[in-house]
């Protein structure tokens, strides 16, 4: 039913019905139907609430000229226009809209006669009601100069708020949603652990495009007996909240598995077992390093994964080849270590493909490029890591990515550099 309100009626003019023609009135003229399906198209292009309101109005005006406005009520029963099109001099007073849309709410109110006056005189005004099944979003106010509004312009007015109501409650619900995602995301996005005093190691997660804040992309670092640290570098197939699940479940696995302080390989052999038990779990290529400092030694092992970048005491990169196991969760196993040497002078960089793969580039032209990139001879690991993705250009990058630089020094004197 049609609830509206204007500040005089008047009688209404002769339709066409009289000289043989369809009623004025009528809405199902084709005529009409048409106005009314390009007017109703162009109300909810977006899932912005400002957005909504503002098409709202302009057509509102576009089809009945004069002025238009949101009424808009806060939980605290204060009201406002917004979205306003048109000149506001010829709106009504917001307390006449808040007592129209008061009006409007009750169940037998087709219509209402409530006085408006503006510049000493009487001015036509029309409320309807911004509503969607039992979610009011405030009402549509409508004014103009002379002509009073009819009940066809009522009817089709209140057919563009129904569907300006319905892409509302929409967007609200777009927004509730995503902030729940996020706050699911920040969750999941857990804080690494702290590695032994005696490693240096700065991390850069940056997930791709605008809509995530964390994907399958993940660092971590573990301590283990004698000074040792397990660094760790993964990235589960795919993007988004789905792929951040699995990557949790990851994390827990390797924290778990790595307490019992098993070499690399072996490590990734437990998870592989793992994740191949879980037939949901995504496969995803890993990467861990044991820095052992008193051994100046560092053992790699890989699950499908990029090898991990050194840079030397004169800022020139170099990858060091590591032998590739199948991604995690294929249960195929077959992983092997590899050890190299790792002083204080060189630092030790582990990453995502994200980092240097572009579509439709070979593999070895992306790591030539990050080998080509040249670093300060006595860059930290936070400089090493802000050189690195500027070079590489990395906040345009085509995937997330996840970055981890760890840099051997001098044992902190009171330190726990021989036990965890």
């Amino acid at each position: 039913m049609v609830r509206w309100f204007q500040s005089f009626h008047r009688p209404p003019r002769p339709g066409r019905a009289e000289s043989g023609g369809a009623p004025e009135q009528d809405l199902v003229a084709p005529s009409r139907l048409a106005a009314l399906r390009t007017a109703l198209a162009g109300i909810g292009t977006t899932l912005d609430e400002g957005v909504t309101c503002a098409e709202l109005t302009r057509e509102a005006v576009r089809q009945v000229g004069g002025a238009a406005a949101v009424l808009r009520v806060d939980g605290e029963g204060a009201a406002r226009y917004e979205a306003v099109r048109g000149d506001p001099a010829l709106l009504p007073g917001v307390p006449w809209a808040l007592a129209a849309a008061r009006e409007t709410s009750g169940p037998e109110k087709a219509r209402s006669l409530i006085p408006y006056s503006s510049a000493g005189r009487a001015r036509p005004a029309l409320c309807v009601s911004l509503t969607t099944g039992e979610h009011p979003y405030g009402g549509l106010v409508c004014a103009r100069e002379r002509e009073a509004f009819t009940e066809e312009e009522a009817v089709f007015l209140s057919l563009l708020a129904e569907r300006a109501a319905s892409h509302i409650r929409h967007a609200r619900e777009h927004e509730r949603v995503s902030g729940m995602v996020g706050n699911l995301q920040r969750a999941l996005l857990a804080e690494p652990g702290r590695p032994h005093p005696n490693l240096d190691v700065a991390i850069r997660y940056l997930p791709v495009g605008q809509s995530a804040l964390v994907g399958g992309d993940w660092c971590e670092t573990v301590r283990l007996h004698f000074g040792r640290t397990l660094l760790v570098v993964g990235d589960v197939m795919g993007h988004g909240l789905e792929a951040a699940v699995d990557m949790t479940a990851y994390r827990s696995s390797l924290r778990y598995i790595a307490s019992a302080d098993l070499p690399p390989h072996r490590v990734l052999r437990r998870l592989d077992d793992s994740a191949s038990a879980e037939p949901d779990r995504r496969p995803a290529t890993c990467l861990i390093a044991r820095v052992d400092p008193n051994r100046g030694q560092v053992t790699l092992a890989s699950a499908g994964h990029l090898p991990p970048a050194v840079i030397d005491g004169q800022g020139r990169i170099s990858l060091l080849p590591v032998p590739v196991g199948p991604p995690l969760g294929t249960g195929l196993g077959g992983y092997e270590p590899a050890t190299y040497q790792l002083d204080p002078t060189q630092t030790l960089v582990l990453f995502t493909d994200g980092l240097v793969e572009h579509r439709d580039e070979d593999i070895d032209h992306s790591l030539d490029r990050l080998a080509g990139v040249a670093v300060a001879a006595t860059a930290g690991v936070e400089d090493v890591i802000d050189t690195v993705l500027a070079r590489l250009d990395a906040r345009h990058a085509e995937d997330d990515v996840a970055v981890l630089a760890a840099q051997l020094h001098d044992r902190v004197p009171g330190g726990d550099g021989e036990h965890a």
